[in-house]
């Protein structure tokens, strides 16, 4: 790839593999870079069709899709805990799905309740994570903490800018989107820091929990570079494509 191709490169999507050691990331030009692999797992992607697309990596071969978005699916992610796979898309809808049926058990229109709606950037859901009963969403919508039992938000965070991914550590919530910098915030809404980061402008970061040996914080956005944290305080180093 030469210059040009590099200076106009974003991330947009990175995932860590089960035990821990390995990342794979996906930029704009449908390039994904494995920095190491595992194909232990089943594989869950959305995109463009509206669906979601669940495959397995031992044979390579799609084995369920899941039908019920109206536009095109910007994130999913797993609570293997509830056997459930929960997506968000540009329909403004985040769905619940029980990964063993396919059926859609739930759908959350966020960008209806009032105190998440930020009408100038739209409805489109950008992000969703889990954590035990608790959701954090956010895209078009400001980036909210939603409790899934009862389907509600509890915090609102006052950020600038889309939230483009976000993630719990601990007593924290780590956030990336518009501008050079993750946010630290606390789980009752305050923003606690930013750190800096190499990219202008961050669409996806990944905390790696599954290894005690490689405890990483990885960052990409419009950049070749992925900003690599040993620390949660500072950039330790690079990767790049």
């Amino acid at each position: 790839m030469g210059p040009v191709e590099l200076l106009h490169m974003s991330v947009f999507s990175q995932s860590f593999s089960p035990c821990g050691r390995f990342l794979a990331a996906g930029n704009n030009y449908g390039e994904i870079a494995v920095f190491r692999s595992d194909a232990d797992n089943s594989l869950v992607v959305g995109g463009g069709d509206n669906n979601i697309h669940v495959m397995d990596l031992e044979n390579g071969v799609f084995k369920t899709v899941l039908q019920g978005h109206s536009d095109y699916v910007h994130c999913v992610t797993v609570r293997e805990r509830e056997a459930e796979i929960l997506s968000g898309g540009e329909d403004g809808a985040v769905r619940v799905w029980d990964s063993r049926t396919g059926q859609c058990v739930h759908s959350i229109e966020v960008y209806k309740y009032e105190v998440c709606a930020r009408p100038q950037y739209g409805k489109w859901i950008s992000c969703v994570t889990t954590d035990s009963d608790w959701m954090l969403c956010g895209g078009g919508p400001s980036l909210s903490l939603w409790h899934l039992r009862s389907l509600s938000p509890t915090s609102i965070f006052n950020l600038s800018g889309c939230q483009r991914q976000s993630t719990f550590h601990q007593d924290l919530i780590l956030t990336v989107g518009d501008g050079a910098f993750v946010s630290h915030c606390l789980l009752g809404g305050e923003v606690k820091t930013q750190i800096p980061c190499t990219p202008q402008s961050l669409n996806t970061l990944q905390l790696n929990n599954n290894s005690t040996e490689h405890r990483v914080l990885t960052v990409g956005g419009s950049s070749d570079r992925i900003d690599v944290f040993t620390n949660l305080s500072y950039r330790a180093f690079s990767l790049r494509f």
